[in-house]
């Protein structure tokens, strides 16, 4: 789950969010740009969010800040994440894409199964499946989806799209649920990995480390540090080995827990002994140029080792 760096100390890797609020990066010549940086200087992956659409108003609370608002205008410019990290693919070679976090509640999972299988194949298998169950209930319901049932609908959409990239070559995939049925159909491409494009779970309430830990190849967690950090590892373990599962298998991913004014070597060190696989830093210059010279000067803290 981690590397050796140049200090001889295991590392985790530095994966990066664009500055979501301020920075229009469906422009190719920012978001372009952007990825090239930090694939050459040693970044793990490129992260995008998902919003299908935002409420102009909402009763919804956000559960990641103390005032309960998201720090997002709806007049934010959020790109489809698959789309775009197709186009990043097709400018970058060995730098990681994942979605953080799509809303999956959203998605029909021979659809999403197609166009993430598609894109990890034309990248070389370089995808990440970040997955939530998304806290807006005005986005969730406009989308025609219940929103107290959205749990379960996730899992189906998990359980499915595996079956699929799974699927017998002559008899087809065969999915049974409440929300979602299906037999007998293929799906080409096949992602490259045999077991599928890896889907990491955000969020740290019980049923979502619980997800993590029945379901996920990996787990994200969103601003937990310290005790509450060290509580939400223990409970994802215990729900693994309750499960039969391997906890060492279950990636773990950490948001939150620094900036990229703050990030440096000892911050990648502190998460890989924890057993954390990377860490996430969001970048808040919607400039081009300032925010390339925020991913030199975190690179240059954190000690990043350009790929060969």
């Amino acid at each position: 789950m981690t590397s050796m760096g140049s200090t001889g100390h295991a590392v985790a890797g530095l994966a990066v969010i664009p500055p979501v609020s301020v920075a229009d990066f469906a422009d190719p010549e920012w978001i372009g740009p952007l990825a090239r940086e930090a694939e050459r200087l040693g970044f793990e992956s490129l992260v995008l969010p998902e919003h299908v659409v935002l409420a102009v108003d909402y009763t919804s609370r956000y559960p990641y800040s103390k005032s309960g608002r998201v720090p997002l205008p709806p007049d934010c410019i959020i790109p489809d994440p698959i789309d775009t990290l197709a186009y990043v693919a097709g400018v970058t070679s060995t730098l990681g894409l994942a979605t953080g976090l799509l809303v999956l509640p959203w998605h029909h999972p021979l659809a999403l199964a197609k166009r993430a299988a598609t894109v990890d194949r034309l990248s070389g298998g370089r995808l990440r499946l970040g997955v939530g169950l998304g806290w807006m209930r005005e986005e969730i319901e406009a989308g025609g989806v219940d929103f107290d049932s959205r749990g379960e609908r996730a899992d189906e959409t998990i359980d499915a799209m595996r079956a699929v990239w799974s699927a017998d070559r002559s008899a087809g995939a065969r999915f049974e649920g409440r929300h979602f049925s299906f037999s007998g159909v293929q799906s080409f491409p096949r992602p490259v990995r045999p077991g599928g494009v890896p889907i990491e779970v955000g969020g740290t309430s019980p049923p979502a480390i619980r997800r993590a830990a029945l379901r996920g190849d990996g787990w994200l967690s969103l601003g937990l540090r310290g005790d509450r950090l060290a509580e939400a590892l223990r409970r994802l373990a215990d729900e693994a080995s309750a499960a039969g599962r391997d906890p060492a298998a279950i990636e773990v991913t950490l948001s939150g827990v620094t900036t990229s004014a703050t990030v440096d070597r000892a911050t990648l060190e502190e998460a890989a002994a924890l057993g954390a696989r990377r860490v996430v830093i969001n970048l808040g210059s919607a400039e081009l140029a300032e925010a390339l010279d925020e991913l030199g000067q975190a690179a240059e803290r954190a000690l990043l080792t350009p790929p060969a």
